[in-house]
């Protein structure tokens, strides 16, 4: 059995209108969300085996922030270029290319390409992923190459403005 993190980053800063899309920083409210979202994993004793992330600063820096409060360094931090702007079904691509060692991956991304991947994984439904929000399933498969759509159970939804 494997489980699955989708996490859509934290919530990011539009004051600064020179700055591009991909180099827009968290926001007060962002870097204060994703060390409680941390927080509400590891209350959970869930363990995150690897993380994998957009390269946009937004994203990364979220995954910076829950990867940090589990131990691991900025450099373990598994940077993927293609989950920026990318379409949902990236995610199969880079979920099959995973070590079968793996048993949890927590991937950071961006919507709508998260909200459309978590609607793929389960019967569960979410209408939209809010920012630092996390979807979480379990797997039954093996190896990440079998990973798809299919065998897949609900595990958990929860979001930094959720009651707990």
């Amino acid at each position: 059995m494997k489980s699955l993190l989708i996490i859509r980053h934290a919530k990011s800063d539009w004051d600064n209108s020179s700055l591009n899309d991909f180099d827009r920083p968290l926001n007060k409210r962002g870097k204060r969300d994703a060390p409680e979202m941390a927080k509400r994993l590891l209350g959970k004793k869930i363990s995150i085996d690897a993380f994998v992330s957009s390269p946009a600063l937004r994203a990364f820096t979220t995954c910076k922030i829950i990867a940090q409060e589990y131990g691991i360094k900025e450099n373990q931090i598994l940077v993927k270029h293609e989950l920026y702007e990318a379409h949902w079904s990236v995610f199969y691509d880079v979920i099959h290319d995973f070590d079968h060692e793996h048993n949890c991956i927590a991937i950071f991304a961006h919507n709508p390409a998260v909200t459309h991947m978590a609607n793929q994984l389960t019967n569960a439904r979410v209408d939209n992923m809010p920012t630092c929000s996390i979807f979480a399933v379990k797997c039954n498969i093996k190896s990440w190459k079998d990973f798809s759509a299919k065998n897949n159970e609900f595990w958990f939804f929860d979001f930094p403005k959720s009651e707990l």
